[in-house]
């Protein structure tokens, strides 16, 4: 039987070939320079079958042959190695070139000689990597049948080994890489791009995110790959496909870990109590090997992910102690403005005081010796009896005096009034006619003096939001003004309406009107106009001024308008009617 067994016939490929299959095979390469071994070898193996997997048999006739080969196929499991070919160790060499030059400690050399003399098996055996050494005459049908199947399980216990070692590599780095990450986005696309890499496959993958723990709790995609990226950003489940969506909710329901033919579902909860779903659909099965390392890269994902949302409470405590800090800057910053502007008023109420001696000292100091002067000349001009005329005349001159002194006066009441020129308000419902009301019949008495009439129309209950005191002095104000220059019998009008959101007052007068020069500066401090009381009433040139600060200050509008000189001018108060 064994003789039958050394007999070994061709195959007959006249016939039709078999449909190419599309299964793993192992590479089995036989390298030789007998065509006979490679015909032989193919006939002994042609129905060899291991854990479902078939041979691909690959064929060199030398040792240079078999370097290419060997160099274009990395994935060989198993090389049949003749030890004689175009040199006496041509076989030994190219195991060196394998083991050495192509750093492939994996594959499995049998080596086969006709010539054990060549080559003694003990010497070969310590001296080479070699896993058998067979000489060609023993090596019947079964014992090579037994020499690869021995091989081929070794090679592939050894593949595992590598995978592992790989995978675990992997994982070591991208643990690493993972923590690194500051959002959710960037940890879940770094999850499916390390995962891809960890099973070494082309996959289309999802990672969804859940934040409460009780099923048909929505969930949000934070990352996909593949033919699963046109769901990258959606904050809701109800945008992806249906049988997508019924994956996903399946593997929040089951929350563990699932592989099947060609897709995996991972399920992990992170310790502060959100979950995540990866799921791949990669184009083979995954092995024992690939589930074992994808199990314990997706025990390390827990804490990648606590690690995210530490970071993010970690920046937004930060962030809201940066607004805190800026928002205590800005105060700190406006009270060393107050300070500064306090500071600044103290400076402009010192150098008053200064100007206010130096005044007295100076300036009152010559109308006060002419008023003392003349007076003891009049009470001398009377003592002799003096004229009419020349008593008069002492009297004018005493009168001149006074009357400068009374402007001088008047010049420091107004540099007082615009050294305290800050004005500040408080709101509150304001009703607007009946305080009009109240500063006309104020004002009455005054112009009764000048036979004057004040009209007043005002509907009940106009209610503005605005500070009351100032209010009355800003119309008190525009209302003095029109009784000092309207003409001796003139009529002043006061009219009070509400208009779009605004409250209006408007107080015209029959006076000396205003020029185009006196409009364009009717509001500035210090302003004399070219029209003159029609009394002899005094003027600071400040009430006009205030006016328009306090309308300001309250976000209204004061406005002047007149034909000319001589035909009378209208004042117009806008108030915004709500607090703004």
């Amino acid at each position: 039987m064994a003789e039958q067994d050394d007999v070994l016939h061709l195959i007959d490929d006249t016939g039709t070939a078999p449909e190419t299959s599309t299964a793993r095979k192992w590479k089995v390469a036989v390298i030789d320079d007998d065509q006979a071994v490679h015909e032989g070898t193919r006939f002994a193996l042609s129905d060899y079958n291991l854990n479902g997997q078939s041979l691909e048999i690959l064929s060199a006739y030398s040792a240079a042959e078999g370097r290419t080969l060997m160099r274009a196929h990395p994935d060989i499991a198993a090389v049949l190695l003749d030890v004689i070919m175009e040199t006496d160790a041509a076989g030994l060499d190219l195991v060196e070139y394998i083991r050495n030059e192509l750093g492939n400690e994996t594959v499995r050399i049998i080596l086969r000689t006709g010539q054990p003399g060549q080559a003694p098996e003990r010497r070969v055996i310590v001296q080479y990597d070699i896993n058998d050494y067979k000489a060609k005459t023993e090596l019947t049908a079964d014992k090579l049948f037994t020499s690869l199947t021995a091989a081929l399980r070794s090679y592939q216990q050894l593949e595992r080994m590598v995978q592992t070692r790989r995978g675990l590599e992997i994982i070591i780095d991208a643990a690493s890489t993972l923590y690194d990450f500051k959002s959710m986005q960037r940890l879940a696309e770094g999850v499916l791009t390390q995962i891809a890499s960890l099973l070494n496959v082309d996959c289309a993958g999802i990672l969804v995110l859940r934040d409460g723990g009780v099923i048909g709790d929505d969930f949000s995609v934070l990352a996909g790959s593949g033919c699963y990226s046109r769901f990258i950003g959606m904050a809701s489940s109800k945008s992806l496909d249906e049988d997508l969506r019924s994956m996903v909710e399946a593997a929040f329901r089951r929350r563990k870990h699932e592989f099947f033919d060609h897709r995996t579902v991972l399920y992990i909860r992170t310790g502060s109590g959100r979950e995540v779903v990866v799921l791949l659909q990669a184009e083979r099965q995954l092995s024992e090997t690939d589930r074992s390392l994808v199990e314990i890269f997706g025990s390390r994902l827990s804490i990648a992910f606590d690690n995210v949302i530490l970071y993010q409470q970690l920046h937004e405590a930060n962030t809201q102690l940066e607004d805190r800090v800026a928002q205590r800057t800005r105060a700190l910053m406006q009270a060393n403005r107050r300070l500064s502007a306090q500071w600044l008023r103290l400076q402009r109420a010192n150098g008053f005081k200064n100007e206010i001696l130096g005044t007295v000292a100076h300036d009152l100091k010559n109308p006060l010796g002419v008023i003392l002067g003349r007076t003891e000349m009049l009470t001398e001009l009377i003592g002799a009896g003096s004229s009419k005329e020349s008593v008069t005349s002492q009297v004018e001159h005493i009168r001149d005096a006074t009357k400068r002194l009374t402007s001088m006066v008047d010049h420091l009441i107004s540099d007082a009034m615009a050294d305290a020129f800050d004005i500040t308000i408080r709101r509150e419902p304001v009703d607007v006619a009946g305080l009009v009301r109240e500063v006309a019949d104020a004002n009455q008495p005054s112009a009764v003096n000048k036979q004057q009439t004040i009209t007043v129309s005002a509907p009940p209950n106009i209610v503005t939001m605005c500070d009351a005191d100032r209010i009355r002095e800003a119309i008190d104000n525009l209302i003095s003004n029109a009784i000092k220059y309207s003409p001796i019998g003139g009529k002043i009008t006061m009219l009070v309406s509400h208009e779009k959101n605004n409250t209006i007052i408007r107080i015209a007068d029959e006076g000396a009107g205003l020029s185009p020069e006196d409009l364009g500066r009717l509001f500035g401090r210090f302003q004399r106009l070219s029209a003159k009381p029609t009394g002899g009433e005094s003027s600071t040139g400040l009430g006009l001024s205030i006016v328009k600060r306090i309308i300001d200050m309250h976000g209204g509008e004061v406005t002047a308008d007149s034909a000319g000189p001589g035909q009378g001018s209208t004042f117009t108060v806008t108030l915004p009617a709500t607090d703004a």
